[in-house]
């Protein structure tokens, strides 16, 4: 997958990673003393919603932050990091104040919510304790490693009533909407199967470092991460499948390792439905080329889309003319939502909750839990037996 850059040139997935790592706010057209904390008095912060960046761990964290430093209606106030080293040349990047310790961060009245991109594995101690300070929460996904965890999170922010949002950002895409439209008026008959594959090559070695790709070590740390693709890049076709199928009864899965790391690399989960339809939920970090894909088939039709290209087909014998005699193109695409942060903005400032959000992001963990314990004992994992 390829990204332009600034002055319009295509760069790859990698290299657009790479750039967002050290990008400073000089970079993105900000002085370090326009993004001051809004902790210190008279800032430029004042009058909008001031976000604490919990962590740096993540690759999308850079991200997450040049979003916070182009919404309108938010300001990076502080900083914390499990790596204090990390953490404190972030700050310095971002020209605000770093705590050591996250409670001393999370005491302080004038941070109003938090982005948490830390360790998945940390991920339950850390958004509890945020929920119980009061700050509104954004998340990398997945929520947690396991529904229990999951539970107490979203106990955690019932009580205290803040806003909490997960980045499944594929839920709002202009193609997602489309195919969830088409299932809605049921133009394909009766579901039988969905099939969503996503890759990318971050495990595969580079020309400057053959033994290792583009993603972080830490990745491939089973105690920060509780798993390998599938709690990363497979948590998209797992939210996905669910958006068209609904919850299974139970999840198959096989996991392959391609390289030396000592998590999987190579998945498939199948999912099983009461009434005989599938759902199979494919990721890697090891293919350069193959493409994002869905497919959804039916007893009356069936549609494809990334096959390879970015283009949604229907051949349908309940669509009319011309899908009922050929595969046609489907250009009825709504544009993209806002995005999962811009939503999260929109809801602080209205004082309304992400619920469907939420409930997605604790489907999700549920699936991912399921897999990851299939794969371990080589069986299908009932989503019912999961402890709560």
């Amino acid at each position: 997958m390829s990204r332009k850059n600034a002055r319009g040139k295509l760069i790859s997935r990698r290299d657009a990673l790479a750039t967002l790592v050290i990008t400073t706010p000089l970079l993105f057209g900000l002085a370090a003393s326009e993004t001051t904390s809004p902790l210190r008095t008279g800032t430029r912060g004042a009058g909008k919603i001031r976000v604490a960046l919990l962590s740096f761990w993540h690759v999308h964290a850079p991200d997450y932050a040049r979003q916070a430093l182009e919404n309108s209606g938010t300001a990076i106030a502080a900083i914390w990091d499990e790596m204090p080293e990390r953490g404190l040349a972030q700050a310095k990047a971002f020209g605000v104040p770093f705590y050591e310790r996250l409670d001393d961060l999370l005491a302080h009245a004038d941070v109003d919510g938090v982005i948490v991109d830390a360790p998945t594995t940390m991920h339950r101690t850390v958004m509890v304790a945020a929920a119980r300070a009061g700050k509104h929460i954004f998340t990398e996904k997945v929520l947690a490693p396991t529904l229990r965890e999951c539970n107490e999170i979203v106990a955690a922010v019932k009580t205290t009533g803040v806003t909490l949002m997960v980045s499944l950002p594929r839920l709002y895409s202009g193609s997602t909407l489309a195919i969830k439209a088409i299932l809605d008026r049921k133009l394909l008959g009766e579901l039988t199967q969905v099939r969503t594959r996503l890759t990318h090559d971050g495990a595969l070695g580079t020309k400057q470092n053959p033994h290792a790709g583009w993603l972080p070590a830490s990745f491939f740390d089973p105690q920060q991460t509780a798993g390998g693709v599938m709690i990363d890049l497979g948590a998209h076709p797992m939210y996905l499948t669910r958006l068209f199928l609904g919850l299974p009864e139970s999840v198959s899965a096989s996991f392959g390792s391609i390289t030396e790391h000592p998590v999987e690399d190579n998945v498939v989960a199948v999912l099983r439905y009461p009434q005989g339809a599938l759902g199979i939920a494919e990721a890697s970090f090891v293919n350069h080329f193959s493409p994002f894909t869905i497919e959804v088939h039916g007893t009356d039709g069936s549609l494809l889309y990334g096959t390879p290209d970015a283009t949604l087909r229907i051949r349908s014998s309940l669509a009319g003319k011309p899908a009922s005699d050929t595969w046609s193109v489907w250009k009825d695409i709504p544009p993209d939502q806002p995005s999962p942060f811009q939503q999260w903005v929109s809801h602080m400032q209205h004082g309304t909750m992400a619920t469907e959000n939420v409930q997605a992001a604790i489907d999700l963990s549920m699936l991912i839990e399921a897999a990851n314990i299939s794969a371990k004992k080589d069986q299908p994992v009932r989503l019912d037996s999961l402890a709560r």
